[in-house]
């Protein structure tokens, strides 16, 4: 009988490119022992990214490669995840029990980057992450009515806010200390301070990621929001449109210039299925996303359908992701959930919550 050695069996699992990594478990450090005794091999692997959706399934094709290792009887594949906190913009500094912050952006309005947004955060929710949004759009709030939340946040001690909580969200935004039709008549300086009190008096407890929805645009705000907020990366949505892919271009430059990692595109309403005899049409044209991921070499996350259904559940306050957990849309947003999350595991890692601080007193 053939003897079954550590190197085999590292031979055999880097066979296994893991889709969203796009790169085998070795060479991304996330094999974190094999133990083996005669012909039985037991592998623990432990992802950066959460993935409830694909563990059984990774776990599966693992344990097939390691089979096939001549001598091997028994194959278990233990698939668990550890979120780490990530770098952020050199000068800034992270956000107490916040790991990562993750901007959701875009360089116009009406693409659907606020449903986008918040179905990202259901959906990193949904594959095993603990999860806030922050709805920076001060001028139009829409995170309130989209997660079906009313009434507003309490204060326990005077100063710092509670977050609303939905949908094992927590949740914050100056629409929860407003009413819904009153307008926010604020010049620049009073919005970039207002998110800032958001951000940063807000109880958040001990989230993986923070995903923050963006005001739409490219001007003084979403610059100074870029420049002040400790982003780990950022996601612009885009629609297959000419006109919206220019304006996705500025955002993207955005966010170069204030050195946020893009992690990749969101194309929504990337095509039309007729509801009643399916036929297919690319209403907003196509391949417009995938042809700018090319051109600037950034990932395309996914491309969403013009879908009524999530235009309906979203406006009732129950998004799509918790509505629809097996719908087509909802397996789409849990892929762009886990490429994201995947895509931001293989960045920098910040380790200044590791380090003790140092205390000079005189005695």
């Amino acid at each position: 009988m053939a003897e079954v050695t550590k190197e085999l069996i590292e031979t055999a699992i880097k066979g296994y490119v893991e889709p969203h990594l796009k790169r085998d478990l070795i060479a991304a450090g996330t094999v974190k022992a094999i133990e083996i005794e005669g012909g039985q091999v037991k592998v623990k692997v432990v992802l950066g990214f959460p993935a409830k959706g694909i563990q059984r399934s990774l776990a599966d094709g693992i344990e097939e490669r390691i089979m096939a290792v001549p001598g091997v009887t028994a194959a278990t594949v233990d698939v668990s995840w550890e979120i780490k906190a990530h770098s952020v913009q050199k000068s800034l500094k992270p956000i107490d029990n916040v790991k990562n912050i993750i901007a959701v952006a875009s360089g116009k309005g009406g693409v659907g980057k606020s449903t986008t947004a918040v179905n990202l955060a259901l959906a990193l929710s949904a594959e095993g992450a603990k999860v806030g949004i922050l709805d920076a759009d001060i001028y139009g709030p829409s995170q309130p009515r989209m997660l079906g939340i009313t009434g507003k946040p309490e204060s326990k001690d005077g100063k710092s806010l509670e977050p609303m909580n939905s949908y094992h969200l927590q949740a914050m935004s100056i629409g929860f200390l407003i009413d819904e039709e009153t307008p926010m008549i604020w010049r620049g300086p009073m919005v970039t301070q207002a998110l800032e009190q958001l951000l940063n008096d807000t109880n958040w407890s001990d989230l993986d990621y923070l995903v923050i929805d963006l005001p739409p645009g490219t001007g003084d705000t979403q610059l100074t929001l870029a420049q002040k907020v400790p982003v780990s990366g950022a996601i612009i949505v885009t629609t297959p449109q000419d006109i919206a892919l220019l304006d996705a271009r500025k955002g993207l430059k955005m966010f170069q210039k204030v050195e946020v990692p893009v992690l990749g595109i969101v194309e929504n309403m990337s095509i039309h299925i007729c509801s009643k005899c399916g036929h297919e049409e690319h209403i907003f044209g196509s391949g417009g996303g995938q042809n700018m991921s090319e051109q600037y070499g950034i990932d395309l996350l996914g491309s969403l359908p013009l879908d009524i259904h999530i235009r309906v559940e979203t406006d009732s306050g129950k998004p799509t992701v918790v509505a629809q957990p097996e719908c087509r849309a909802t397996q789409i947003y849990r892929e762009i959930a886990r490429k994201t999350a995947a895509k931001l595991s293989l960045q920098a890692k910040d380790y200044a919550a590791k380090f003790p601080r140092i205390v000079i007193q005189n005695n």
